[in-house]
């Protein structure tokens, strides 16, 4: 359970957090939208104050139905805050939530550790070659379909099985192309509804005989806030109790838009186990 980021082992045995910094100007929770530059900055300080392991800049929204922009709008969004956050906090540990080899490629170049791939190389068929090139650790998220028409396409007949298999397709696709260092997410809320995701979360445990890093990144989505009959600016307590499930069940990385609250889930748990 370590990867390697920028030559340093990365120890996943003890759950790590990722903190979202969403650098765009219509992601589904309003508070992560961050796009001046003291905005991004003051972000970024405070997670890692707060005791983010990784920072995930996102510059294409991928909430269901975003706007479809282009890679060069999406590198004009990205770019400046990789070089930022890297003169800025030389030692931080930078992802780049994208599905564009492009983007991914130029990411890195800046100084970028890590590339996190809603699709799973589905979207963009260079991705997997450009992640082999470099060798950074890839995240591969389960989702069908695209952030425009992923609610249509939650028709599943098993589908734990279907994502069980979609995963060991992409693992055995990775690593023909060698890939080393590999990290599976779910997708919570792509292309699965409410009672989808819980009965992802309820079952969560079962990706763990792939025998790869498991990320979850349930912070303040649907499955919370309209449980709950609330919003998504509301939904910080239900995200809390979430984690705590997903850490139970052998998540390694929280994706998440609170750190704190994410980092203080981490160590109660860890105090149990002990």
């Amino acid at each position: 359970m370590t990867i390697n980021c920028a030559g340093n082992l990365i120890d996943l045995s003890q759950p790590k957090i990722m903190g979202i910094l969403n650098i765009t100007p219509d992601s589904f929770f309003s508070g992560s939208r961050t796009v001046e530059k003291d905005a991004v900055l003051g972000k970024a300080e405070r997670m890692l104050k707060e005791g983010a392991d990784f920072l995930d800049i996102g510059g294409y929204s991928s909430r269901p139905g975003a706007e479809d922009i282009s890679v060069e709008a999406e590198l004009k969004r990205v770019l400046p805050v990789v070089e930022l956050l890297k003169d800025s906090f030389p030692e931080a540990l930078l992802s780049i939530d994208t599905f564009r080899s492009k983007v991914a490629e130029e990411s890195i170049a800046a100084g970028a550790h890590v590339i996190n791939d809603i699709s799973a190389g589905n979207l963009d068929k260079n991705m997997i070659a450009i992640i082999a090139k470099y060798q950074v650790p890839y995240i591969m998220m389960h989702m069908k379909g695209t952030p425009q028409n992923m609610k249509d396409q939650n028709k599943y007949k098993n589908m734990l099985q279907e994502i069980l298999l979609d995963f060991s397709e992409k693992v055995k696709q990775a690593r023909e192309a060698g890939i080393n260092d590999l990290i599976i997410d779910p997708g919570f809320g792509f292309a699965k509804n409410i009672s989808q995701n819980f009965e992802l979360l309820k079952q969560l445990e079962i990706f763990k005989i792939l025998e790869l890093p498991l990320l979850a990144g349930i912070s303040r989505k649907s499955i919370i806030y309209k449980t709950l009959n609330t919003t998504a600016e509301n939904a910080l307590n239900g995200t809390t109790v979430l984690n705590t499930v997903c850490l139970q069940k052998g998540a390694n990385i929280l994706r998440v838009h609170d750190v704190k609250e994410a980092v203080e889930c981490v160590k109660l748990m860890s105090q149990i186990k002990k």
